[in-house]
């Protein structure tokens, strides 16, 4: 079984609907939480590189939702390497509410590319190389590491 980075988060009042569950948004915005916090933990050398002229483009997102949340629900994000090419990295995402017996509640992906350059004038650019050392450890079965 492949290896994950989790990231946690309990449901807020303010993430939910008049209906008084999880509002559909949030979903991705803790995928792009995860993501932020496993490059603050994992690769801060990228970050560093995203000062500069690396730029992380997000090309696709999705999620398929299982069950529902709602406020003070514990979560866990977990996310691994789906994808990795020479230039973009597919994330998977599953998200777990920790009081079930990690119930499975929903499960996402990211498509995200690396870009270089000015504004404008952007062009592909390798995944950095800090970036798929941190992510190794943490892809599915059967992603080859370029």
């Amino acid at each position: 079984m492949s290896r994950y980075y989790e990231y946690h988060h309990t449901i807020g009042f303010e993430e939910t609907n008049l209906v008084g569950n999880v509002y559909y948004v949030n979903y991705l915005r803790w995928q792009g939480r995860c993501r932020e916090m496993f490059l603050h933990e994992h690769a801060p050398e990228v970050l560093d590189e995203l000062r500069g002229d690396l730029k992380l483009f997000t090309l696709k997102v999705d999620c398929e939702f299982f069950a529902e949340l709602a406020p003070f629900d514990r979560l866990a994000v977990r996310m691994r390497l789906a994808e990795l090419t020479q230039t973009q990295i597919e994330l998977a995402f599953d998200y777990l509410r920790i009081a079930d017996d990690d119930l499975l509640v929903a499960r996402g992906r990211q498509r995200i590319a690396c870009m270089r350059g000015p504004n404008g004038r952007t062009e592909p650019a390798r995944v950095p190389a800090g970036l798929v050392r941190a992510l190794s450890p943490f892809r599915s079965a059967g992603v080859g590491m370029g």
